[in-house]
């Protein structure tokens, strides 16, 4: 599934617009500033119902608009494509909108709007803390297991009771126990969920990341968050003591971790820069592919300045990785000549020039 229509007023510096999107790669170039991070952004707003650029809304909304609007088509207008809207003000209200109805949780657009993001944060992948890299994981469970989300917001609620009661409360010994069982119980249901994940992924990452770059002894691993040989039950018994003097659950899924490692060195302080890049591209392309096999050409891939990112060779890589996953594609830049070939010649692509906030449909894109 893919965006056909999308129509945007209100963000940042762009001017209100409405866009056919009929190509599957779709290419915004023009100056820095001028609004095509914008268009990337307002995609993200319509699909995860946030911004990927901060939680400021003042910053997201047009200086002279008191709220920003986003609407998109999916699919063509035939009985069974999805229309989606979201609406926020500056006041921190919010309205999302699917087949005209009001819906209460974003997570029904992220289903619906499957989205992956490459940009120069996105490589904090690596380099940042273990919260990242659990919602990167989390991101492609709730997209192939219908039944990860229920489980997870289960998770959430059984956490802020454990450590309400931690900071706050006397529990006997017998009820306690009866909250560490369910606590145990969600979590290593969790934890099947995640783990199945990573066997279903790791030999496509492994074979992503072989074509774009040659790296010996690689390896991604999965960290639940406990003792891979104790029972969480056991564990948190073990630790209640230090439990209620932090105030908070230490071990459970909610510290599970994903380990990128050459040898025995941890990535992050053996690879390059550009080795990083790469890495994380072959995994977020990764997650494409295996959600590929569950929903097909369903995820939707935002790309902003790519060629500032990569070198010409691990460009046309990337983007033959793309091509065959026949998926729609947002890319910006500054000079679109510079993508010409990264493409085959059959792949339709569309380019959109974006100026002072005006984006117009370039007819000779390549000139």
């Amino acid at each position: 599934m893919s965006l056909s229509t999308l129509s945007v007023t209100g963000v940042r510096n762009l001017q209100p617009v409405t866009l056919s999107l009929a190509s599957h790669v779709n290419i915004f170039y023009g100056p820095n500033g001028s609004g095509k991070t914008s268009l990337l952004e307002a995609i993200h707003l319509l699909g995860l119902a946030r911004s990927f650029r901060g939680l400021k809304l003042e910053t997201l909304i047009s200086h002279d608009q008191s709220s920003c609007t986003v609407f998109g088509q999916m699919g063509s207008d035939a009985a069974g494509a999805d229309a989606l809207g979201i609406s926020r003000s500056r006041q921190g209200d919010m309205q999302i909108r699917i087949n005209g109805q009001n819906i209460r949780t974003a997570a029904l657009l992220a289903e619906k709007l499957p989205l992956q993001l490459i940009n120069p944060d996105s490589f904090r992948l690596l380099e940042g803390g273990p919260k990242l890299r659990r919602q990167f994981l989390d991101w492609g469970v709730f997209h192939v297991e219908p039944r990860f989300l229920s489980i997870w917001q289960k998770l959430q609620q059984v956490l802020r009771q454990r450590n309400s009661w931690l900071r706050h409360g006397t529990l006997d010994p017998s009820l306690q126990a009866v909250w560490d069982r369910e606590l145990a119980t969600i979590s290593d249901e969790m934890d099947g969920y995640r783990r199945a994940y990573i066997q279903a992924l790791r030999p496509i990452f492994d074979r992503i990341l072989g074509a774009l770059i040659k790296l010996e002894g690689l390896t991604l691993s999965y960290s639940r968050g406990w003792d891979k040989d104790r029972p969480l039950q056991d564990v948190l018994a073990a630790s209640l003591k230090r439990d209620r003097l932090l105030g908070y659950t230490q071990f459970g899924p909610q510290r599970a971790d994903l380990r990128l490692r050459v040898g025995s060195h941890n990535a992050l302080d053996t690879l390059s820069r550009g080795q990083q890049k790469l890495v994380v591209s072959a995994l977020r392309i990764a997650q494409g592919y295996l959600l590929n096999e569950v929903r097909h050409g369903s995820c939707i891939y935002l790309i902003d300045d790519l060629p500032s990112e990569l070198d010409k060779h691990h460009q046309n890589t990337l983007c033959r990785l793309l091509e065959q996953l026949h998926c729609q594609v947002f890319i910006t830049c500054i000079d679109p000549t510079l993508l010409k070939t990264a493409w085959l010649p059959e792949t339709p692509v569309s380019v959109f020039h974006v100026e002072h906030g005006h984006i117009t449909q370039s007819h000779d894109p390549w000139s």
